[in-house]
C-alpha cells in the first residue's frame, strides 16, 4: 500500500493566541506542552520517576504483560488478517477519540477500495490510514529510523523535525532501563514535550508510536500493544508519572482483553460460518468467509476487489448469509451497503 503522509500543520483560528484580560474565571489554566499541569512538564520528562511509577504499579503492569502475552500467542503464526482487522479498529477508535472521528466503515472502504471521502476530511483519513498500516506491519519504529516510519515532510516549524526527533530519542535513551510498556507511556509524554507534531496529528502518531514501541515485550505474534480498543483513556492520560501510567496500564488492559475477546468471537463465526455454508458450492462462499475475517466492514465492491469473484456471486452469497444469521446489513438502505459479520 501507498505510505501516507501526515501533516503537523496547524491553521490559526480567529480565537487562537493568549487573551488580554487576566484571570478571567472562565479560562482554563495553561497547560504545559505535554498536558500536564504547569510545572509537570519537566516532571514526566523524569525517567527516574518514571522507574518509581513502574515499581508502584508492578501488579497492573504484570496483569497487561499477562494479557498482552495471551494475544502475541493467539496471533503468532494466525492469517496477516487478524493482525490487519485488530490494526483497523485500533486506527478508527484512536481517530474517534483524536477528533478526527473515521467511522469504521469509511476507513475500511478508504482502504480496500482508495474511495476518497468529501474534500475537508480526506486528511483524517489519511491521517487514519497511515495510523492503520502502521500497526498493521512494517518495522518496529526506532530512534534513528523513526523519520521514515512518519513518512512526514517538514512543516515549517521553527525547530528543524530532524532536531526534535533527535531530542525525543535522547529522553528515550535516558528510560533505556524501563519495562517496553512503561516506555512507550514515557515516550507518549515526551512526544508533546519534543513538539514533535501538532494537532490531531500529534495524538495520532504518538500513539501508533508508543503502541509498535510497547509491542517489543512480545515474540512477534502482536504487532502493537492494543490501547484505544478499551475507551481513550490511555490518550487522555494525564498528570504525574505515577497517575499517568496508572491510566495507561488500565487503558492497555481493557484493550488488550477486548481484543482477545473479540478474537474468541471472530473465530467461533468462521466455525459456524464454514458449517453453515458447507453445502454450497464454488469458491466464494469460503473467499468471502476470510474477507469479512479480515476486515470489519465490507462492502460488495470491496469484496469483489478482494476475491475476484463477481458482483452477483457475491450478493447472491451475502444474501445466503444473511438469511443464515452470518452476516448483517449496517446500512438499512438498498444502495451502497455495507456489511459485517454477525459475531
Amino acid at each position: 500500500m501507498a505510505t501516507g503522509e501526515v501533516s503537523g500543520a496547524l491553521l490559526d483560528g480567529p480565537y487562537d493566541g493568549a487573551p488580554e484580560e487576566a484571570d478571567l474565571w472562565f479560562v482554563p489554566p495553561p497547560e504545559a506542552e505535554d498536558g500536564a499541569a504547569p510545572g509537570d512538564a519537566g516532571v514526566c520528562g523524569d525517567a527516574a520517576l518514571w522507574q518509581a511509577a513502574q515499581a508502584e504499579h508492578a501488579d497492573a503492569l504484570a496483569r497487561v504483560a499477562l494479557q498482552f502475552g495471551a494475544l502475541d500467542d493467539r496471533l503468532r503464526g494466525a492469517p496477516a488478517g487478524l493482525r490487519q482487522r485488530l490494526a483497523l479498529m485500533e486506527a478508527a477508535e484512536l481517530s474517534w477519540h483524536a477528533g478526527d472521528r473515521v467511522a469504521p466503515d469509511r476507513l475500511a472502504l478508504w482502504m480496500g477500495l482508495r474511495l476518497p471521502g468529501v474534500r475537508d476530511d480526506n486528511l483524517a483519513l489519511m491521517r487514519a490510514a497511515w495510523a492503520a498500516r502502521r500497526l498493521g506491519g512494517g518495522p518496529m519504529p526506532a530512534p534513528d529510523t523513526l523519520a521514515a516510519f512518519l513518512a512526514r515532510r517538514e512543516t515549517g516549524a521553527a525547530e528543524p523535525l530532524g532536531d526534535r526527533l533527535a531530542d525525543w530519542g535522547t529522553m528515550m535513551q535516558a528510560g533505556a532501563a524501563l519495562h517496553p510498556f512503561v516506555r512507550a507511556a514515557f515516550g507518549c509524554a515526551a512526544w508533546r514535550r519534543c513538539a514533535i507534531s501538532a494537532g490531531a496529528a500529534q495524538d495520532v502518531e504518538a500513539m501508533v508510536v508508543a503502541a509498535r514501541s510497547a509491542a517489543s515485550a512480545g515474540q512477534g505474534g502482536a504487532l502493537f500493544l492494543p490501547l484505544m480498543l478499551g475507551g481513550g483513556a490511555a490518550l487522555r492520560a494525564s498528570g504525574p508519572p505515577s497517575e499517568r501510567l496508572g491510566l495507561w496500564l488500565d487503558a492497555a488492559e481493557r484493550a488488550t482483553l477486548a481484543a482477545l475477546a473479540h478474537l474468541d468471537r471472530l473465530a467461533d463465526w468462521q466455525a459456524r460460518a464454514h458449517a453453515a455454508l458447507a453445502h454450497l458450492s464454488g469458491r466464494t462462499p469460503p473467499l468471502l468467509v476470510a474477507v469479512l475475517a479480515d476486515w470489519p466492514l465490507v462492502s460488495a465492491p470491496m469484496a469483489e476487489a478482494q476475491t475476484g469473484a463477481s458482483r452477483a456471486s457475491i450478493q447472491r452469497n451475502l444474501a445466503v448469509m444473511a438469511d443464515a444469521g452470518l452476516v448483517r446489513e449496517l446500512t438499512g438502505q438498498g444502495r451502497y451497503r455495507v456489511w459485517a459479520a454477525a459475531l
